[in-house]
Order: structure tokens, then sequence, then C-alpha cells
């Protein structure tokens, strides 16, 4: 019983305040629209903000796993992605030369 009065949400209120206002600022639905072609949804970062606020007046379970779930996913999203770049286990053989000499010209 002790470890379920002394859980915390795993952000603070202010911080789903400040990504949901950050989400919502011209400067990001630019970035997010030049990128992946449409609007960001900012939706989860006021459900979160809302959620958290629940849980400091009520302690209710509901908002604590609602708010867990919410982390669970969004770790999840971060993992989905793949890496870009491919990591190399050495230089290549002629990393030393300058950039224009030592290869064949086409």
């Amino acid at each position: 019983m002790a470890a379920e009065e002394s859980w915390r949400p795993p952000r603070a209120c202010e911080d789903y305040w400040h990504e949901w206002k950050h989400c919502r600022s011209l400067k990001n639905l630019f970035h997010h629209y030049y990128t992946y072609g449409e609007a960001p949804s900012c939706q989860q970062w006021k459900a979160d903000y809302s959620m958290c606020r629940e849980w400091e007046k009520t302690r209710s379970t509901e908002a604590k796993d609602a708010l867990r779930q919410s982390e669970k996913n969004r770790l999840l999203e971060k993992q989905k992605h793949v890496s870009v770049w491919n990591i190399r286990k050495s230089p290549p053989k002629d990393w030393y030369l300058p950039l224009d000499q030592g290869k064949p010209k086409e």
C-alpha cells in the first residue's frame, strides 16, 4: 500500500501543459506539416494534462493507469523508428586520402 501512496506521475503536470502548448505553437505546426505533411495531433498531451490534474486532486486509479499507458505508448512509439545510419565496425580503407584523390573518375 505504501508503494501506491508514493506513486507520482512520470512527468510533472506542468510538463504536459508545456508540451501541449508547444505542440499547438505556430512554429511547431509549420515544422510538423513540412516534415510529415499533416498537422500534429496534440490531443494526447491535453488528455495527459487533465489526467495528471485529476490524479493530483483525487488520486484515482483510472487517471494513474491512463498516465502509465500513455507514457508506455509514447516510449513504444519512439522505439518503433529505425535508425537512419548504419553503424560501421571500422573506418573505410581509404579514410586518410583527400576526398577527391584515389577515387576512379567516371
